[in-house]
């Protein structure tokens, strides 16, 4: 196992701790995962818009939970129990529970999701704050300005 480490981000950097931690988790998941079931898309829509794009065929929308929480998006799927039993000569389709996450970036937000044709699509945008865009500050012209101390005006009438 391949181990990278990340110590030296640590070591000279402030406030990327979350990045730092996001890379661990992000390699640590990529060993663990599940074979990439249920497979996805993500696609970029606009500067600012997303979608992710997740094929849940056989799944109904009651059977799919969707919960963002501290920048992660969990979508979650689980068959309900079915009381008809049958006899598969061939199952290739997998009706199986699954746990799909996706870190998000800072200010990025689920809009809506929708079901189509077996394909779960969840809407993403990245709205960044009025106060953390990026402003303009201009630049006025100073007059120089003579400043008297007081010790000098004490001299003076003196």
């Amino acid at each position: 196992m391949n181990r990278i480490d990340l110590s030296p981000l640590y070591r000279s950097s402030v406030g990327f701790d979350r990045l730092a931690s996001l890379l661990d988790s992000t390699l640590r998941g990529e060993q663990n995962s599940s074979g990439g079931y249920p497979p996805y898309d993500i696609e970029i829509l606009d500067e600012n818009k997303y979608a992710i794009t997740i094929a849940v065929a056989g799944f109904e929308q009651d059977e799919l939970d969707i919960q963002t929480e501290k920048g992660v998006l969990t979508v979650r799927g689980r068959k309900a129990d079915s009381d008809q039993e049958r006899n598969f000569l061939h199952q290739g389709i997998a009706y199986r529970a699954f746990e799909r996450k996706f870190n998000l970036a800072d200010y990025v937000e689920v809009i809506d999701a929708n079901m189509n044709n077996g394909l779960l699509t969840i809407n993403l945008v990245k709205e960044i704050p009025e106060a953390m865009k990026p402003k303009k500050i201009s630049i006025g012209k100073s007059e120089a300005k003579t400043i008297e101390h007081q010790s000098d005006k004490s001299e003076q009438a003196a």
